[in-house]
């Protein structure tokens, strides 16, 4: 199950002595361009290498049939990360986008175009937010079962707030459109 942090179990800013409650972050990625497993490592390294972000673990990973994307659009290659951090929610957005810019996403007017990477967060702790940024949960999140089951793998008993349980939530979708590739794993560094 995912954990809430304990909101009494804090962690400082070195800087500026504010205290910041440490929250579980769980993290989906994703590749459909260029070269696929090398993006998701660069991903996982860089999001380990944030600070106030402490990658805890790494899904398997899969190989998915894009959805709701162009008819042309090849396979992706999805996985997750949980992490911890006392980063705000927005800032972990800024993060999230800095790593897709790193590699060369591109945005388009076209919905879910191909992508060298896409970094979506999922869920941060218990926090709500829905504003022209950021929604959390991620509001589509509990549909993509290319999301649940990676996540799955590293937390069955996980919940996404106010949504529900993400075993629930899988068992309610068609899995046939992914597939786990036991020949290809994310290091954690």
């Amino acid at each position: 199950m995912t954990e809430t942090p304990n909101p009494n179990i804090i962690d400082a800013d070195t800087l500026t002595g504010e205290m910041r409650p440490i929250r579980r972050v769980v993290v989906a990625l994703g590749s459909n361009l260029g070269d696929r497993m090398g993006a998701l490592q660069g991903a996982v390294d860089t999001i380990a290498d944030t600070p106030d972000v402490w990658v805890t673990s790494v899904s398997p990973v899969y190989e998915t049939e894009p959805v709701d994307a162009p008819d042309d659009s090849p396979m992706f290659l999805n996985a997750v990360v949980l992490a911890d951090t006392t980063l705000a929610a927005h800032r972990l957005l800024d993060r999230a986008l800095a790593v897709e810019d790193a590699y060369d996403r591109e945005r388009s007017e076209v919905r879910n175009a191909p992508r060298t990477l896409d970094v979506d967060i999922i869920v941060v702790g218990d926090r709500r937010a829905d504003d022209d940024q950021l929604t959390l949960p991620h509001p589509r999140a509990h549909e993509r079962a290319f999301v649940l089951q990676p996540w799955h793998d590293l937390e069955p008993d996980a919940e996404i707030p106010g949504v529900g349980s993400i075993k629930e939530l899988l068992d309610g979708l068609d899995g046939s459109g992914i597939t786990r590739r036991e020949d290809l794993a994310l290091e954690l560094q």
